[in-house]
């Protein structure tokens, strides 16, 4: 049994859900999310209320189970409050500056990294070592912050580079005389 399925998914007030042709469609006041719905699980829609259920005795809705009902609970989450990743940047010289629709990066290499801002995603720099990034489809969020954190990982003698918010990075000992 699913502890995390057995939780009914709550739809605050002002917002709005919706399964047609399998396809659960949730509004708020963010705006609009989409999910595309599993064969092996039932979903039943009442009035604050969604509600995930294995719709076999399978090992496979069984195993959909807790997965699809986290999925449904952060389309919910994205439409009402949205999702914000904060990236660090750390060393010298390394800066960030968001113009437009481009993220434009300084980190140490001979030339600037222009990184393409996609649809529905919202970055700000508050000072030039800090980039936020903001949207309401959480997969999205967190898939722009790893291609961002992938130009510099961290690195574990000076800490240099790209590191998440609280992401605690393992520092080593240089080298000894």
């Amino acid at each position: 049994m699913s502890r995390i399925g057995k939780k009914p998914v709550t739809i605050p007030s002002g917002v709005t859900a919706d399964i047609a042709n399998g396809v659960l469609s949730v509004k708020g006041p963010k705006g609009s999310l989409s999910l595309t719905l599993r064969d092996e699980i039932s979903y039943t829609l009442e009035a604050d209320t969604i509600t995930v259920k294995p719709a076999n005795a399978t090992k496979a809705a069984r195993a959909f189970w807790g997965m699809q009902r986290t999925l449904v609970d952060n389309l919910v989450t994205g439409v009402t409050q949205g999702y914000t990743k904060v990236l660090e940047i750390t060393g010298v010289g390394y800066r960030a500056n968001s113009q437009g629709k481009n993220l434009k990066l300084q980190l140490g290499y001979s030339h600037d990294v222009d990184f393409v801002i996609p649809e529905g995603i919202e970055i700000k720099t508050p000072d030039n070592t800090t980039v936020e990034i903001s949207g309401i489809d959480k997969q999205k969020v967190g898939q722009v912050a790893a291609e961002i954190r992938r130009w510099r990982k961290p690195e574990p003698y000076k800490g240099k580079g790209i590191k998440y918010r609280g992401e605690f990075v393992f520092r080593k000992e240089g080298k000894k005389k």
